[in-house]
């Protein structure tokens, strides 16, 4: 039997008895989004399904916007409208023009449409929202339970998971699925080795809740609005109690220069962005800034025997266009198939992970097509002139809300804008070079930040 080995904190003491596991079919880590998702839906299943979350709800965190696509997920788990009675309504996403203003891809306008919106959530709502769900859906969920180390058999499936309470006292679980859905701390990952760093892109971020900012009239009030600076991009999210998320992803070279002054670097920072100083004007801080780095990583594998990765737990590249809820929460549903069907049916257990992995790379790699490029002048450009000839400003929008897996018209148009891309990078080719160049640079670059860290209170 092989061990993850505990890498407990100073001054905790470990009882000489070792403590009487808990036998469970599923064992989730994490309470989040993804956790609370496959956790429900297993035991909506029929199975007993335990999951332990290391903090106390409601908890802070970062990615306050959803995509419409996240709402018949919503839908399927039973708890749209406890959602509604909490979020601001988001119609659509907005991007600066050239000429000045802005342009809004509305949701309801995208190829296909399934859901014409989504919305804006403070995550520490969210998130209990959904784990209280999850209890009430017969999920024994624990909150303040820190999992220290796994224990693996001759098989190398998950035998025995060791995790201690806020007390101090040390919990043992025997479970027959093991689904990590810790979020960035992804705990498997990083015990397995599985866990490094996207070759292709990195930045980081810092943020804050401002109050009295300036927001989109009418329709538009609840766009998430997405600007570039010359180091990387911003978001201004508002939110249902008059707040409004305010952050700016950076590279890391930019990020170094912050010298522990948080809230100037991003203030300074979003100054060089005239129309979102002018929005600012006024606004007061009503919450911590925060600092993340690291962002961007990927674990080379999904899944092994009795064990599987949902959400940000197996990969995560960069909170634009806002789908990290949806892709964790996408991904626990399509997880919960898999953990339903391998015990069932043991024997199609690899086939399932194997096949469930492609078809979630695959509508990741859209996400990430974009992502690596939107801040290059190529797709400044296209954003600010959108067309949409052959539908493919639709499909651009269905890409916005979310529909990246299900719609091969959408695809097939996501395709000929990455030809319409290529051409308008040819047409402005040596600054599209010098760009491409950067982000290359940018890549390689490395910042060393807590997950989430609080800056200046």
């Amino acid at each position: 039997m092989t061990t993850i080995p505990a890498q407990p904190g100073p001054g905790v003491d470990n009882p000489a008895a070792p403590p009487v596991p808990v036998d469970t079919d599923v064992l989730v880590i994490g309470g989040g989004p993804a956790g609370s998702t496959i956790a429900t839906l297993l035991a909506r299943k029929g199975w007993r399904v335990t999951m332990l979350e290391k903090d106390r709800h409601p908890r802070f965190h970062i990615g306050e916007s959803l995509l419409p696509m996240n709402m018949p997920i919503l839908q399927r788990l039973g708890a749209l409208e406890k959602v509604d009675a909490i979020g601001m309504l988001k119609l659509g996403a907005d991007f600066p023009r050239d000429e000045g203003g802005y342009n809004t891809f509305d949701f309801a306008k995208a190829l296909d449409a399934k859901f014409p919106h989504a919305y804006h959530v403070k995550r520490e709502q969210f998130d209990q929202v959904l784990f209280e769900h999850a209890r009430e859906n017969g999920v024994d969920a624990r909150e303040q339970v820190a999992v220290e180390r796994v224990e693996f058999d001759a098989g190398d499936r998950p035998a025995l998971v060791h995790a201690r309470g806020a007390d101090g006292n040390a919990l043992a679980f025997r479970p027959r699925y093991l689904v990590d859905a810790s979020g960035r701390d992804a705990f498997l990952g990083g015990k397995l080795k599985l866990k490094r760093k996207n070759p292709r892109h990195q930045s980081a971020a810092v943020f804050s809740h401002y109050r009295g900012v300036e927001r989109r009239p009418g329709r538009d009030a609840g766009n998430v609005s997405i600007y570039r600076h010359d180091h990387g991009w911003a978001w201004l999210i508002p939110l249902a109690d008059g707040d409004m998320s305010v952050g700016a992803v950076c590279y890391p070279e930019y990020l170094k220069t912050r010298k522990g002054d948080s809230e100037g670097f991003l203030l300074r920072t979003l100054d060089t962005i005239p129309e979102v100083a002018r929005r600012m004007q006024g606004a007061r801080r009503v919450a911590p800034v925060h600092v993340t780095g690291n962002y961007a990583y990927e674990c080379t594998r999904m899944a092994g025997p009795g064990w599987l990765l949902v959400g940000d737990a197996w990969n995560f590249v960069d909170p634009m266009f806002s789908s990290g809820v949806f892709l964790g929460m996408y991904g626990a549903e399509q997880g919960a198939e898999v953990v339903d069907g391998a015990l069932r049916e043991p024997a199609r257990e690899a086939r399932l992970q194997r096949d469930t992995e492609r078809r979630l790379v695959d509508g990741l790699d859209e996400f990430k097509w974009f992502i690596y490029r939107f801040t290059s002048p190529t797709m400044k450009y296209l954003f600010a002139n959108p067309q949409n000839y052959l539908q493919i400003e639709q499909a651009v929008v269905a890409m916005l809300a979310g529909d990246v897996f299900d719609s091969p018209r959408v695809r097939r148009r996501l395709r000929m804008f990455r030809v319409l891309y290529a051409a308008a990078a040819l047409g402005m080719a040596p600054r599209a070079l010098r760009n491409w160049w950067h982000r290359r640079r940018q890549a390689r670059a490395g910042f060393d930040g807590d997950t989430l860290q609080a800056g200046n209170p």
